[in-house]
């Protein structure tokens, strides 16, 4: 990593591209708009593997008119998130979904790139402007646990993955929150909680999040959520 490594600490202001677009959202439905509330719960259906509870999902996403493409980018997010085994089971679901519509879909783009160095610029960027302030010791907690974990989580996840045009930033991270949520990682929900705010999350739209998924959480996952929730509004990060 070398000096790229260093640089990546560098120019805190760089990166506000046009990730954040939508957060006002078109047809609210109370603090979230009803694409962003239904990409939520199929994220968190995502994370749980129920496939017909993903099948409902879909569909509802598709009835309130979420654009394919936002789902094709959750699906692809979701790798990170929860992993190769859940992702793939909500491809095969989308697939049965979307039926032969589902071929022949232009990606928001390919990855395939010729610049590793713009996958590069565009997850620091990306991580910067998630993580805020935190960005700096998301670094140096990174090269602390393994000198490849820098590259792996700035350029393939944030850089290849989550900088992708076909979703922005905002909805993105709230559906990460649900995601989370379910799977019940403490840390890395405090992380996304903050992450949500950073990106042009409202206040209300993410304890709309939390409402949306507490159904579905057993009463300890469901208090360690809000507890996390608590500790970021407390501190104010």
């Amino acid at each position: 990593m070398g000096g790229w490594s260093n640089k990546r600490m560098e120019d805190p202001a760089r990166g506000r591209r046009n990730m954040r677009q939508g957060v006002a959202g078109a047809g609210a439905a109370g603090p979230l708009d009803l694409a962003t509330a239904a990409l939520v719960r199929l994220a968190a259906a995502v994370a749980e593997g129920d496939v017909p509870e993903l099948h409902n999902r879909l569909v509802a996403a598709l009835g309130v008119e979420v654009p394919p493409l936002w789902i094709d980018e959750l699906l692809l997010q979701s790798m990170l998130v929860v992993g190769y085994p859940l992702a793939l089971v909500a491809f095969g679901v989308w697939r049965e979904v979307r039926g032969s519509a589902a071929t022949g879909r232009h990606a928001a783009e390919p990855l395939t790139h010729e610049d590793w160095q713009a996958w590069a610029d565009r997850g620091a960027a990306v991580c910067r402007d998630v993580y805020g302030r935190a960005y700096h010791k998301l670094l140096v907690s990174l090269r602390a646990l393994h000198p490849a974990l820098e590259d792996l989580v700035l350029v393939d996840a944030y850089g290849k993955v989550i900088g992708r045009p076909g979703l922005d930033l905002r909805r993105r991270e709230l559906a990460t929150v649900a995601a989370i949520a379910v799977l019940g990682t403490a840390q890395q929900l405090h992380s996304h909680l903050r992450g949500a705010l950073n990106t042009g999350a409202s206040v209300e739209q993410v304890e709309a999040v939390l409402e949306l998924v507490g159904s579905r959480l057993d009463p300890e996952l469901r208090r360690r959520a809000w507890e996390q929730w608590e500790d970021v509004r407390r501190r104010k990060l």
